[in-house]
């Protein structure tokens, strides 16, 4: 449950919903108010920056030049996230703020999430027959023509740290791995920690079972899956992205499910979230998508909260 606290002169304004704990750590060092109605409330919003120092949010409004002149004594954005897309950050250095993002804390979600979704495509929906089994149906001669994980080869593309956690839960499941990353230098720990080789996009497309993506959602990754990329892959892989939306080409893909070159996909980020009116998407057969929750759960929400505080309550007092 949030709280708003005082409303007068809050030195930590936070227009999110946050650990308890969390804010109790901030509340007993300064004045905060919490109160995540204020992302649509643009008056008291404004009321509340005029004198605040720290400002912490999600992705629930964006910090641009026109939210930073409402905050003149603002010295700190905390990101309850791993990423910072929707800070305009060249305005936030140019006004000299600190600009933190909780990375990594929530990387065992997104790794869990990844293996969760490959398992669900594999066994083709096993795990979605229940209404079906409880009116007497009995679909076990479907349901029972799928595959394992175990033997297949997982391909990680973006081997930074969620993609090399995924990489040692896959191996767990006894899965090969194969992995492509220009910047990760060939001699760094990360490919021998778990045995990983190391291939070219188009090799690894070629021979994988299953394809996630570990890339981050910048100019020069947008649309690397497309459809000359989709047709690389081998028929019936299936595809994962929880990297950012507009990495893979969503038309593209919607025709490479309902082509049957694909056996499925899950996707949890998307080029426009939420998505439009008409997406390619829609309707589309053997298709996983949610709302942009992988790192999405109760622990991974109390270690961002945590180490958030943690470091806006740094920032503040070296300030």
């Amino acid at each position: 449950m949030t709280s708003a606290g005082p409303t007068h002169d809050p030195v930590i304004v936070i227009v999110e919903p946050m650990q308890a704990g969390a804010v109790a750590a901030l509340r007993a060092a300064h004045a905060v108010l919490h109160d995540p109605a204020l992302a649509s409330a643009p008056a008291r919003l404004a009321a509340a920056l005029a004198g605040a120092r720290a400002l912490i949010l999600r992705d629930s409004l964006p910090v641009d030049a026109a939210l930073l002149a409402q905050a003149p004594r603002l010295a700190v954005i905390g990101r309850l996230g791993a990423g910072l897309g929707g800070i305009d950050l060249a305005a936030c250095r140019a006004r000299g703020l600190e600009v933190i993002s909780a990375t990594g804390a929530n990387a065992d979600s997104v790794a869990e999430y990844v293996m969760l979704a490959i398992g669900q495509l594999l066994r083709g929906g096993a795990f979605g027959a229940t209404a079906e089994v409880a009116a007497g149906g009995w679909p076990r001669a479907r349901l029972g023509q799928v595959r394992e994980i175990r033997g297949k080869t997982l391909g990680i593309v973006g081997f930074g740290d969620i993609g090399r956690r995924v990489a040692k839960l896959a191996r767990a499941f006894g899965m090969a791995i194969v992995a492509h990353d220009p910047v990760l230098p060939e001699g760094h720990a990360g490919w021998s920690e778990t045995p990983t080789e190391r291939l070219e996009l188009a090799a690894l497309l070629a021979r994988a079972d299953a394809v996630t993506l570990h890339v981050p959602p910048v100019p020069a990754t947008r649309g690397l899956i497309a459809a000359p990329q989709l047709a690389l892959m081998k028929p019936g892989a299936v595809l994962v992205n929880t990297a950012g939306g507009g990495v893979v080409e969503e038309a593209a893909l919607a025709a490479a499910l309902r082509g049957g070159q694909l056996a499925g996909a899950a996707l949890d980020v998307f080029g426009e979230e939420p998505l439009p009116p008409g997406s390619p998407l829609a309707g589309c057969p053997n298709l996983i998508l949610s709302p942009h929750v992988a790192g999405m759960t109760l622990e991974s929400d109390a270690r961002v909260s945590t180490l958030i505080a943690e470091r806006v309550l740094v920032a503040l007092a070296m300030g």
